[in-house]
């Protein structure tokens, strides 16, 4: 397992452990852009701003995307830790950006990339321990933003997604551009229900990762609202938390019909699948009898802008009769 997705699992286990309570301002102009001043409240942490952040340093893959979907890609003075490679209509813009570190960079990078705005797309990338708390930040004069899925109370739903790139574009001042994705976004989603209008749903595990447990999706994140919306079931919805380990006598006993592979990192999915292949604890499995896989990039399987479209390429693979 990578060290970024170990981050993860301590991300999921305590969703909240970086969405402290106070409040913060950003320095009022003498006077305000239009559209300005804006207050939101992201995680327990309530900001006003009385005009777009300037000089962004992004962390996390999804939170990149969004603002590069957004054509915010000229506010980007950095960028950090990338899952997969990004989608191609951002490659152009990606490579514009300034890569501070493969992972999380150490505090003094940061800083020395002189942010007035960090976004972050897991707890992780506000670690206290490495001194890169939103407290810690906003002491240095830079404001924060952690993606919703960290610090949702409840089940985590597509209503998350359109929500993060609303508040994403009315922070940055192009609201509109926000509002055009999202009735894109709500189109494509409704256009992939339609599709399953009559289709039963399907038993789905997902293998993240592991070798004595699974790591797998749990009822609290995206990847589960996902799985529902792409006509399947997930079989591990009552792991209560986006991410969890299963045993894999569990995994026997809920007889997944299909197995949803998230693909990232060193390990490829010819191996992961292989892995689950050769085990013979699994072979009873339907969806291992069958040789039923589905993948999904891990960047598509967390609360970003690729969501819709990947909940309808998760549909035709966990479907395939939807094709014909």
């Amino acid at each position: 397992m990578s060290r970024r997705h170990a981050a993860l699992i301590a991300v999921t286990l305590f969703p909240l452990a970086a969405c402290g309570g106070t409040t913060t301002e950003a320095k009022p102009d003498a006077k305000a852009a239009p559209g300005f001043p804006y207050t939101v409240s992201n995680c327990g942490v309530k900001t006003t701003y009385q005009a777009p952040p300037e000089r962004v340093v992004t962390m996390n893959q999804h939170v990149t995307e969004v603002m590069l979907e957004l054509g915010l890609a000229k506010s980007l003075v950095g960028t950090a830790y990338l899952d997969d490679r990004v989608l191609p209509r951002y490659e152009k813009a990606y490579k514009s950006v300034p890569v501070l570190a493969k992972e999380y960079p150490a505090k003094e990078k940061l800083l020395a990339a002189n942010p007035d705005f960090v976004y972050g797309g897991y707890a992780s990338a506000f670690d206290a321990k490495d001194g890169r708390s939103r407290d810690d930040l906003k002491a240095a004069g830079i404001n924060t933003r952690l993606n919703l899925e960290n610090c949702a109370n409840g089940s985590t739903s597509m209503d998350d997604v359109y929500q993060e790139v609303a508040e994403a574009g009315r922070t940055f001042g192009v609201p509109d551009r926000a509002g055009k994705w999202i009735a894109a976004a709500r189109g494509t989603v409704a256009a992939t229900a339609t599709e399953l209008k009559d289709v039963k749903p399907v038993s789905v595990f997902v293998y993240d990762s592991g070798d004595k447990t699974a790591f797998t999706a749990g009822g609290k994140g995206i990847g589960n609202e996902m799985i529902n919306r792409a006509g399947g079931r997930n079989v591990f919805a009552d792991i209560d938390k986006s991410f969890g380990d299963a045993t894999w006598e569990q995994v026997v006993a809920r007889k997944p019909e299909t197995i949803v592979i998230y693909d990232y990192g060193s390990t490829t999915v010819e191996q992961k699948k292989q892995r689950l292949l050769d085990d013979p604890v699994l072979k009873d499995v339907p969806a291992i009898k069958n040789k039923r896989f589905a993948v999904l990039p891990l960047s598509d399987a967390v609360l970003g802008v690729r969501a819709p479209a990947a909940i309808a390429k998760l549909a035709q693979q966990i479907h395939p009769e939807l094709k014909k």
